[in-house]
């Protein structure tokens, strides 16, 4: 699939991994209407991509996001434009929250605001060392956006994460990782060959076994452990009629490495 050039992302696809870069490094990568409407339309089209296995978000230049672009806001905003704003940009979050394959968000500068709902909305988060993270919303007189309010608690636990949002204070990376925000941090120089590593092999996993996992972790968070009993017992089933099970069964009594379809 070619998934053409757009003016705010740079996209680029190698092999069965593709790479998003949000492109207004002059900005720091703030989210305008220009990059709502490309993320839209790059990552509907991913989900109608069985070649790509694994998905790589980062920014370009020394920030990953900024948040929204707040030049766009207006002050005030009409009854309901900004309900209308969010429920844009929830539509294609949740488009990349329910892709069956792992997403990765290389996280090299400062996540603010909406930038860290971005981050937090991906699967693993992989910070550079010199990366901060900032739920600023606060500071201009908004509540957090992007999920940030189901994902922060979630990652961090419901204390902290109010400590968090209440203050907007700046969480320097090797903070982010021991409080549980993300899962590695390493050099700068060493955050995209890291990162482009864990996608190549989570690339070469068994789709079908990750995009169920995926499903059924998402699940486990707002269901009960009755439920999640039986969702494991009816995906397990559909593995088990799978040719990834069958090459993964074989190659484990054979003593070699399975080579996944």
């Amino acid at each position: 699939m070619d998934y053409g050039e757009y003016k705010s992302l740079l996209v680029e696809k190698s092999g069965s991994v593709l790479k998003i870069r949000l492109n207004k490094p002059e900005s720091r990568n703030a989210m305008d209407k220009e990059m709502r409407a490309d993320m839209e339309k790059v990552l509907g089209s991913l989900s109608e991509d069985p070649q790509i296995r694994a998905l790589i978000l980062t920014g370009v230049g020394k920030a990953f996001c900024a948040g929204g672009d707040v030049r766009t806001m207006q002050v005030p905003m009409p009854d309901l434009v900004g309900r209308k704003r969010l429920k844009g940009f929830h539509g294609w979050l949740k488009t990349l929250i329910n892709l069956e394959i792992p997403v990765i968000a290389a996280v090299n500068g400062v996540a603010a605001g909406a930038g860290c709902s971005l981050a937090m909305a991906s699967d693993v988060i992989i910070a550079a060392e010199d990366a901060r993270f900032i739920h600023s919303f606060v500071k201009i007189g908004l509540i957090p956006d992007g999920g940030s309010l189901y994902f922060l608690p979630r990652l961090v636990g419901l204390p902290r994460a109010k400590e968090l949002m209440f203050s907007g204070r700046t969480v320097e990376a090797s903070e982010a990782l021991a409080i549980g925000l993300v899962n590695k941090v390493v050099p700068a120089d060493q955050l995209m060959p890291t990162v482009e590593a864990l996608a190549g092999e989570l690339a070469q996993s068994a789709g079908k076994a990750i995009a169920l996992t995926k499903r059924l972790l998402n699940l486990s968070m707002s269901s009960d452990l009755e439920s999640i009993l039986e969702f494991e017992a009816l995906g397990q089933d559909i593995c088990f009629g799978t040719e990834d099970f069958k090459e993964g069964r074989n190659a484990f009594l054979e003593k070699r490495k399975p080579v996944f379809e």
